[in-house]
């Protein structure tokens, strides 16, 4: 029987919160930045799950987002590459819905299950947009989660799974269109949210025969907390068994929010518990699972998680600062700059092992390690004569950097760094996810995947360094 074999999470560093200039909401929430979107986040939060294992084993990618970059083109195969996959792979979309990430997740398990797939990828991710000031943007947050099904050494097994569907107007976003709309607050509770929410859990007793007291942790999808509550007194459930939602400290982040929520349920549960997963969005999926006695085997600090990306936070100063990540907010500095041209579709394709993969090359006779890829050794001299070595999670450190305030960049200033690895390998890269007040000679840093540009309607990726996660965390906070 297939099952799930591994998870992994991630959430954005930056907050907005009680300690953001101008930002109204009491509660505080997670945001990417302005480099990052679904397609970085996915890369991430794979990253984050598969740290250790034996990338060539994964035969399967599913992705799960409503904000994926292109209208037409996959961005699973732009995750795959990104995460150092094979090319011989299956991978699919799946958007449209906020169930998208339940949805991916049962048919890569069917998958799995009929032999289609032996190891396969479900990442979710979504990076949704409200209109400045509005409801939606004070309770949405941003993040993905990744999580690995196979056979053979199951942490957590499919017991059941229930589904209806709902046609309505709720929630939408028109193609073109940058921001969600939605109905009439009472006639999107009642007629939709909790309607299918009812109608999932009472079709699931008729399948199963079970009660929600039967369960040890239910994850419930909601828009909100106002919402959370409502669908918990509406169905009876005991407060105990609830999975924390989290909407004080990241928000709802729409087609991840439910895998997110499985992913620290799973971090927090002992073997032999079940766990319920309720998903809303056009409609509601219910996903019964069993952990296992391997989950007590499974190293609890092997990667970050929901945990340990939520303990690292920099609250964004102020408010229009956000807005400005969001091409919500123009401040027009009278300096006139060309524009840019679109990146290269050819270059691209050419170099996806340089520019996606970040494969640096070692040379075979003497051992140096150079990036960007050359054909002779800066050191020997030899031709040819190489080996690939992904830079991605090895250990490096700043050597030097400078900051440039007139550079253009969204966030000022433009950091530059020169990164050494401990392989030898060194690079020029911008920094992200930085508080310039901490920058030093000999930090530990990490590459991370980001948009670098867009032009001509390409998006185009590239890997910055960042600051180690763990140099930000203040204090230490339970999921």
């Amino acid at each position: 029987m297939a099952g799930i074999t591994e998870f992994g999470a991630y959430v954005p560093i930056h907050r907005l919160g009680p300690g953001t200039e101008g930002w109204t909401a009491t509660a505080e929430r997670a945001v990417a930045n302005f480099d990052e979107d679904s397609i970085t986040m996915a890369v991430a939060a794979v990253g984050d799950c598969l740290k250790g294992m034996d990338r060539t084993a994964i035969d399967g990618l599913y992705l799960a987002s409503t904000t994926v970059p292109y209208e037409e083109k996959q961005g699973s195969t732009l995750v795959a590459v990104a995460s150092d996959l094979s090319d011989n792979i299956f991978t699919s979309d799946v958007g449209h819905s906020l169930r998208s990430g339940t949805l991916a997740l049962t048919m890569a398990l069917d998958a799995a299950s009929s032999g289609r797939v032996r190891n396969c990828v479900v990442v979710a991710s979504d990076s949704r947009l409200g209109p400045p000031g509005s409801a939606f943007e004070k309770t949405s947050g941003d993040g993905a989660a990744a999580i690995v099904v196979g056979s053979g050494g199951e942490l957590a097994v499919l017991e059941a799974t229930v589904s209806v569907s709902n046609e309505i107007m709720d929630v939408w976003r028109p193609s073109g269109d940058t921001t969600v709309r939605s109905w009439e607050e009472r006639f999107v509770q009642q007629e939709g949210y909790l309607d299918s929410v009812q109608k999932v859990v009472e079709q699931l007793a008729k399948k199963t025969g079970r009660t929600l007291d039967s369960f040890d942790r239910i994850v419930l999808f909601a828009p909100d907390a106002r919402r959370h509550a409502e669908a918990v007194k509406l169905l009876g459930i005991a407060r105990p068994k609830l999975q924390d939602p989290l909407f004080d400290r990241l928000g709802n982040t729409g087609a991840a929010f439910a895998l997110m929520q499985l992913v620290a349920a799973l971090e927090q549960a002992s073997p032999g518990e079940s766990i319920l997963v309720i998903n809303y969005g056009d409609g509601a999926d219910a996903l019964v699972f069993r952990t296992t006695a391997a989950l007590a085997e499974r190293r609890r600090d092997r990667n970050r998680g929901m945990r340990g990306h939520l303990e690292s936070k920099l609250t964004i100063p102020a408010y229009s600062e956000y807005l400005r990540w969001r091409g919500l907010l123009s401040e027009d500095s009278g300096v006139r700059r060309p524009n840019l041209s679109g990146p290269s579709a050819a270059a691209l394709h050419r170099e996806q092992d340089q520019v996606l993969r970040f494969y640096a090359v070692r040379c075979h006779q003497c051992g140096t390690v150079m990036y960007p890829p050359q054909r002779i050794c800066v050191d020997c001299r030899a031709r040819d004569q190489f080996d690939s070595v992904r830079l991605v999670g090895e250990p490096a450190k700043l050597f030097t950097y400078s900051m440039d305030y007139i550079a253009g960049t969204v966030d000022v200033p433009l950091v530059l760094t020169i990164v050494d690895w401990e392989n030898g390998a060194r690079a020029v890269l911008m920094m992200t996810d930085r508080d310039t007040e901490r920058i030093a000679v000999e930090m530990p840093v990490e590459v991370t995947f980001r948009l670098a540009r867009s032009g001509g309607g390409i998006k185009n990726y590239y890997w910055k360094a960042a600051p180690l996660r763990e140099l930000f965390v203040a204090e230490p906070a339970g999921v």
